[in-house]
């Protein structure tokens, strides 16, 4: 499995953070803050590929576009940047040497906390 940084995703991200569009939560609350699997099925059948696309920072090559699975690595709601899904997903970047993402996470967690 390959994943690779969704570029567009991660300037999404960082529109959404100059807007102040973030929950500035703490670390453990990403398992509470999380969308469901019901809100998200529906928001990719609402928006398609190219919308849910924008809240994940990783693709994966090896799964179709048009399946939740080839997205990776979300950071938000679907209406904010959470600090929880950054922290979050940067540590299992970091675990899974996905470095690239990783880095972008740390730069999207660097701009929350100076903003």
């Amino acid at each position: 499995m390959t994943v690779k940084l969704n570029k567009k995703a991660f300037e999404h991200a960082k529109s959404l953070i100059r807007e102040g569009k973030v929950v500035r939560d703490s670390r453990d609350d990403w398992s509470e803050h999380a969308p469901k699997t019901q809100e998200l099925s529906e928001f990719l059948d609402k928006k398609g590929p190219g919308g849910y696309s924008e809240w994940f920072l990783g693709l994966d090559d090896e799964a179709s576009d048009e399946s939740k699975a080839h997205y990776k690595f979300p950071f938000g709601d679907l209406n904010k940047v959470h600090r929880c899904a950054v922290i979050s997903g940067e540590s299992r970047a970091s675990q899974y040497n996905h470095d690239e993402i990783r880095e972008a996470l740390g730069d999207l967690l660097k701009r929350i906390d100076e903003s």
